[in-house]
Protein backbone atom coordinates (compact mmCIF):
# COMPACT_ATOMS: atom_id res chain seq x y z
CA UNK A 1 0.00 0.00 0.00
CA UNK A 2 1.22 3.29 -0.58
CA UNK A 3 0.58 6.54 1.22
CA UNK A 4 -2.76 8.25 1.14
CA UNK A 5 -3.07 11.82 -0.47
CA UNK A 6 -3.90 13.10 2.44
CA UNK A 7 -0.54 11.60 4.58
CA UNK A 8 1.68 13.27 1.74
CA UNK A 9 0.06 16.26 1.93
CA UNK A 10 0.16 16.96 5.41
CA UNK A 11 4.22 16.40 5.63
CA UNK A 12 4.55 18.11 2.60
CA UNK A 13 2.64 21.39 3.95
CA UNK A 14 4.48 20.63 7.26
CA UNK A 15 7.85 20.81 6.07
CA UNK A 16 6.88 23.25 3.48
CA UNK A 17 6.12 26.08 6.61
CA UNK A 18 8.89 24.94 8.64
CA UNK A 19 11.91 27.38 8.39
CA UNK A 20 15.77 26.53 8.33
CA UNK A 21 16.13 27.37 12.15
CA UNK A 22 17.68 24.44 14.18
CA UNK A 23 14.85 22.82 16.51
CA UNK A 24 12.05 24.60 14.64
CA UNK A 25 10.65 20.87 14.31
CA UNK A 26 9.96 19.28 17.63
CA UNK A 27 11.73 16.49 17.25
CA UNK A 28 14.52 18.11 15.83
CA UNK A 29 16.91 17.28 18.85
CA UNK A 30 20.65 17.80 18.97
CA UNK A 31 22.17 14.65 17.70
CA UNK A 32 24.12 14.14 20.92
CA UNK A 33 20.83 13.31 22.50
CA UNK A 34 19.62 11.45 19.49
CA UNK A 35 22.24 9.95 16.88
CA UNK A 36 25.33 9.72 18.46
CA UNK A 37 24.36 7.42 21.41
CA UNK A 38 22.02 5.55 18.91
CA UNK A 39 24.78 4.96 16.64
CA UNK A 40 26.98 3.81 19.59
CA UNK A 41 24.46 1.36 20.13
CA UNK A 42 24.31 0.34 16.44
CA UNK A 43 28.01 -0.24 16.12
CA UNK A 44 28.29 -2.71 18.39
CA UNK A 45 26.88 -4.68 16.06
CA UNK A 46 27.40 -3.00 12.25
CA UNK A 47 30.62 -2.54 10.41
CA UNK A 48 31.36 1.38 10.01
CA UNK A 49 32.87 0.79 6.81
CA UNK A 50 29.07 0.34 5.13
CA UNK A 51 26.47 2.80 3.84
CA UNK A 52 24.08 4.14 6.43
CA UNK A 53 20.41 5.18 5.32
CA UNK A 54 18.29 7.52 7.58
CA UNK A 55 14.85 6.58 7.06
CA UNK A 56 12.69 9.78 7.40
CA UNK A 57 15.60 11.99 7.82
CA UNK A 58 13.52 15.32 7.86
CA UNK A 59 15.69 17.98 7.95
CA UNK A 60 18.99 16.15 7.74
CA UNK A 61 20.71 16.60 11.53
CA UNK A 62 21.08 13.43 12.13
CA UNK A 63 22.17 11.93 8.83
CA UNK A 64 24.76 14.79 9.28
CA UNK A 65 25.64 13.28 12.26
CA UNK A 66 25.87 9.68 10.78
CA UNK A 67 28.23 10.59 7.87
CA UNK A 68 30.90 11.78 10.91
CA UNK A 69 30.22 7.91 12.28
CA UNK A 70 29.82 5.77 8.56
CA UNK A 71 31.41 5.53 5.46
CA UNK A 72 28.68 7.24 3.80
CA UNK A 73 25.50 8.43 5.24
CA UNK A 74 21.94 8.84 3.13
CA UNK A 75 18.90 10.72 4.59
CA UNK A 76 15.78 9.78 2.59
CA UNK A 77 12.17 11.32 3.01
CA UNK A 78 8.55 11.54 2.09
CA UNK A 79 8.25 15.23 1.50
CA UNK A 80 10.23 16.99 -1.06
CA UNK A 81 10.36 20.24 0.90
CA UNK A 82 12.35 18.23 4.17
CA UNK A 83 14.79 17.25 1.48
CA UNK A 84 15.07 20.57 0.55
CA UNK A 85 15.90 21.41 4.03
CA UNK A 86 18.10 19.25 4.53
CA UNK A 87 20.27 19.44 1.20
CA UNK A 88 20.14 23.50 2.04
CA UNK A 89 21.39 22.82 5.89
CA UNK A 90 24.22 20.20 4.92
CA UNK A 91 25.43 22.95 2.52
CA UNK A 92 27.87 21.12 0.45
CA UNK A 93 28.98 18.09 3.03
CA UNK A 94 29.17 14.86 2.98
CA UNK A 95 25.40 13.49 3.81
CA UNK A 96 23.41 12.73 0.57
CA UNK A 97 19.62 13.61 0.20
CA UNK A 98 17.28 11.78 -1.82
CA UNK A 99 13.08 11.86 -2.06
CA UNK A 100 11.82 8.24 -1.27
CA UNK A 101 8.37 7.33 -0.34
CA UNK A 102 9.43 3.84 1.86
CA UNK A 103 5.95 1.77 0.87
CA UNK A 104 6.95 2.58 -2.95
CA UNK A 105 8.61 -1.24 -3.04
CA UNK A 106 10.18 -0.45 -6.35
CA UNK A 107 11.80 2.41 -5.28
CA UNK A 108 13.08 0.56 -2.17
CA UNK A 109 14.41 -1.83 -4.29
CA UNK A 110 15.70 0.39 -6.46
CA UNK A 111 17.92 1.93 -4.14
CA UNK A 112 19.12 -1.44 -2.37
CA UNK A 113 20.05 -2.11 -5.63
CA UNK A 114 21.97 0.82 -6.13
CA UNK A 115 23.72 0.73 -2.43
CA UNK A 116 23.86 -3.16 -1.60
CA UNK A 117 23.03 -4.00 1.99
CA UNK A 118 23.35 -1.09 3.81
CA UNK A 119 22.73 -0.07 7.96
CA UNK A 120 19.52 1.79 8.54
CA UNK A 121 18.65 4.26 11.25
CA UNK A 122 14.99 4.82 11.65
CA UNK A 123 14.02 7.19 14.26
CA UNK A 124 9.97 7.56 15.34
CA UNK A 125 8.51 6.72 11.99
CA UNK A 126 6.21 3.48 11.97
CA UNK A 127 4.11 4.84 14.98
CA UNK A 128 3.32 8.05 13.33
CA UNK A 129 2.47 5.96 9.57
CA UNK A 130 -0.66 5.19 8.64
CA UNK A 131 -1.81 1.96 9.79
CA UNK A 132 -2.41 0.10 6.42
CA UNK A 133 1.32 1.23 5.41
CA UNK A 134 3.39 0.47 8.28
CA UNK A 135 3.97 -3.47 7.28
CA UNK A 136 5.53 -1.68 4.13
CA UNK A 137 7.76 0.65 5.55
CA UNK A 138 9.07 -2.28 8.24
CA UNK A 139 9.57 -3.90 4.85
CA UNK A 140 11.70 -1.42 3.43
CA UNK A 141 13.91 -1.74 6.53
CA UNK A 142 14.33 -5.35 5.95
CA UNK A 143 14.98 -4.97 2.09
CA UNK A 144 17.61 -2.36 2.84
CA UNK A 145 19.62 -4.10 4.99
CA UNK A 146 19.75 -7.25 3.22
CA UNK A 147 21.70 -10.13 5.15
CA UNK A 148 25.12 -7.64 5.77
CA UNK A 149 23.28 -4.41 7.50
CA UNK A 150 22.01 -3.65 10.38
CA UNK A 151 19.08 -1.70 11.49
CA UNK A 152 18.70 1.09 14.34
CA UNK A 153 15.02 1.22 15.03
CA UNK A 154 13.55 3.59 17.78
CA UNK A 155 9.82 4.15 18.14
CA UNK A 156 7.47 5.95 20.85
CA UNK A 157 5.72 3.65 23.16
CA UNK A 158 2.32 4.39 24.62
CA UNK A 159 3.82 5.95 27.49
CA UNK A 160 4.42 9.02 24.75
CA UNK A 161 0.65 9.37 24.94
CA UNK A 162 -0.02 10.34 28.48
CA UNK A 163 3.30 13.28 28.08
CA UNK A 164 1.67 14.80 25.07
CA UNK A 165 -1.91 14.91 26.42
CA UNK A 166 -0.24 16.78 29.50
CA UNK A 167 1.54 19.16 27.26
CA UNK A 168 -1.58 19.66 25.32
CA UNK A 169 -3.43 20.36 28.43
CA UNK A 170 -0.96 22.93 29.07
CA UNK A 171 -3.05 26.12 30.88
CA UNK A 172 -1.82 28.00 27.48
CA UNK A 173 -2.27 24.70 25.18
CA UNK A 174 0.53 23.19 23.49
CA UNK A 175 3.51 24.63 22.65
CA UNK A 176 3.88 26.86 19.03
CA UNK A 177 5.80 23.45 18.12
CA UNK A 178 3.50 20.47 19.29
CA UNK A 179 0.34 22.94 18.29
CA UNK A 180 2.33 22.85 14.42
CA UNK A 181 2.51 18.71 14.47
CA UNK A 182 -1.33 18.49 15.12
CA UNK A 183 -2.06 21.87 12.75
CA UNK A 184 -0.89 19.77 10.26
CA UNK A 185 -2.75 16.35 10.88
CA UNK A 186 0.40 14.89 11.81
CA UNK A 187 -0.76 11.86 14.71
CA UNK A 188 2.48 10.54 16.72
CA UNK A 189 2.35 7.70 19.08
CA UNK A 190 -0.36 6.51 17.14
CA UNK A 191 1.17 2.76 17.58
CA UNK A 192 0.31 0.34 20.30
CA UNK A 193 3.28 -0.74 22.05
CA UNK A 194 3.06 -4.45 20.64
CA UNK A 195 2.66 -3.75 17.40
CA UNK A 196 6.52 -2.94 16.91
CA UNK A 197 7.85 -6.22 17.68
CA UNK A 198 5.26 -8.15 16.07
CA UNK A 199 5.73 -5.72 12.41
CA UNK A 200 9.32 -6.14 12.67
CA UNK A 201 9.37 -9.91 13.18
CA UNK A 202 6.83 -10.44 10.32
CA UNK A 203 9.21 -8.65 7.92
CA UNK A 204 11.54 -11.25 9.10
CA UNK A 205 13.89 -8.94 11.34
CA UNK A 206 16.02 -10.34 13.99
CA UNK A 207 16.25 -8.66 16.94
CA UNK A 208 19.78 -8.50 17.97
CA UNK A 209 19.47 -5.76 21.30
CA UNK A 210 16.68 -3.89 22.67
CA UNK A 211 15.97 -1.41 25.04
CA UNK A 212 13.85 1.16 26.68
CA UNK A 213 14.51 5.21 26.19
CA UNK A 214 13.53 8.35 25.88
CA UNK A 215 13.66 10.68 22.89
CA UNK A 216 14.14 13.92 24.00
CA UNK A 217 12.11 16.94 22.00
CA UNK A 218 13.11 20.84 21.29
CA UNK A 219 10.15 21.89 23.16
CA UNK A 220 9.44 22.57 26.69
CA UNK A 221 6.43 22.21 28.81
CA UNK A 222 5.66 25.88 31.03
CA UNK A 223 7.39 24.48 34.29
CA UNK A 224 10.36 24.16 31.92
CA UNK A 225 10.69 20.80 31.82
CA UNK A 226 11.88 19.56 28.41
CA UNK A 227 9.61 16.82 26.44
CA UNK A 228 10.92 13.67 26.32
CA UNK A 229 8.58 10.93 24.87
CA UNK A 230 9.26 7.00 25.95
CA UNK A 231 10.36 4.67 23.50
CA UNK A 232 12.09 1.52 23.13
CA UNK A 233 14.84 1.16 20.82
CA UNK A 234 15.64 -2.16 18.43
CA UNK A 235 18.77 -3.06 16.81
CA UNK A 236 18.06 -5.78 13.84
CA UNK A 237 19.29 -7.98 11.13
CA UNK A 238 17.58 -9.18 8.03
CA UNK A 239 17.43 -12.67 7.36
Amino acid sequence: MNVSDDYRTNWESYWKETSDARGEAIWDSDPALSAEPHSALLLRHADPARTIIDLGCGNGTQTRFLATRFARAMGVDLSHAAVEHARHAADGGPAEFEQLDLTDTEAVHALHRRLGDSHVYMRAVIHQSEPAARPAVVAAVARLIGTEGRAFVVELTAGSRDVLRRAASEPGGPGPKLQRVFHHGLKPADAADDEIPRLLAEAGLTVLADGETALPMTEYLADGTRIDLPARWFVLAGA
